[in-house]
């Protein structure tokens, strides 16, 4: 299954810059199965270890939506969608990723903030708590499929989010509406327990990572997808972006096409300081994406 991940430092820090250059990127579910890091974190700089949709699958993709593509979304706040939040500790502390019911509020009302004109409203549903060492560290492989298989709840149009201290320096990663049909169990985001807001993941811990990773869940490429090539993104109004952009370089231009690079939108790479945009094409291309995927 093709997923979309966040990283921030460890060791896919130091090869991010190979990955970027190759306009690609490599999937944690690569790793040794249950081979988990340490809970340490490194300080934190946001990257890419993603396994992008195949050209097959994105040509798919397109093709399923070409007779959705609408000239507007829906009205905004139109569409609620219910959001089951899995909290996987390593014992009751806060410090040990229990995290508290009022920083899973916190976030949900960041969620509705950063989707606010768009179709999509957050509503939390259920809460659970699970102590698993080994979920607690998962960053993919056959401890994701474990955790998502007892845990997930609902069906294609329902969020499931999981936070976890998945080291290797990731932030976290999303499952795409196109993904479900074929692997229903994985489907959903899953996050590090301190880029909550208030968390300790400074620059990522005002919620940021939630809203970036649910973009992916609701169908949105990073706005870098592609690089400067025709195509980008599929979406016509984010400027082309060679390259991921990292804290909030104002007035960066790396495409020669019109329109400087797109730092303040939602599914780039920079601080959660800087981010605070969907443009009105990747409303209507959510909206596509699950009226197509998910039949919300």
């Amino acid at each position: 299954m093709a997923r979309s991940v966040f990283s921030k430092g460890g060791r896919f820090a130091v090869v991010l810059g190979a990955l970027v250059a190759l306009g690609g990127c490599t999937s944690s579910e690569q790793q040794p199965a249950e081979e988990q890091p340490t809970t340490q974190q490194a300080v934190p700089v946001r990257g890419c270890a993603t396994a992008d949709l195949s050209p097959e699958e994105q040509t798919a993709v397109e093709m399923a939506m070409a007779g959705r593509v609408k000239s507007q979304a829906r009205a905004n706040g139109s569409v609620n969608i219910k959001v089951y939040w899995h909290v996987i500790n390593n014992g009751t502390s806060a410090s040990q990723g229990n995290i508290t019911d009022a920083q899973i509020a916190s976030q949900i009302s960041v969620l509705n903030a950063a989707y606010r004109n768009t179709p999509f409203t957050f509503t939390l549903t259920a809460t659970d708590r699970t102590t698993n060492s080994q979920w607690y560290t998962c960053s993919g492989g056959a401890c994701e499929k474990k955790m998502k298989a007892a845990l997930r709840k609902g069906g294609a149009g329902d969020l499931n989010i999981y936070s976890n201290n998945m080291g290797q320096g990731l932030l976290g990663w999303a499952t795409f509406p196109s993904s479900y049909a074929s692997q229903p169990s994985l489907d959903g985001v899953v996050i590090l327990y301190s880029s909550l807001p208030g968390g300790t993941a400074a620059p990522y811990n005002e919620g940021d990572t939630a809203t970036h990773e649910v973009g992916h869940w609701l169908g949105l490429y990073h706005t870098f997808q592609g690089g400067c090539t025709s195509t980008g993104d599929y979406v016509s109004d984010t400027p082309a972006e060679s390259s991921a952009a990292f804290g909030c370089p104002s007035g960066r231009d790396t495409c020669s096409t019109a329109g400087l690079d797109p730092i303040t939108n939602f599914m780039d790479y920079t601080d959660d300081s800087c981010m605070n945009t969907f443009s009105a094409g990747q409303n209507d291309r959510m909206d596509s994406m699950v009226i197509t995927y998910r039949g919300l």
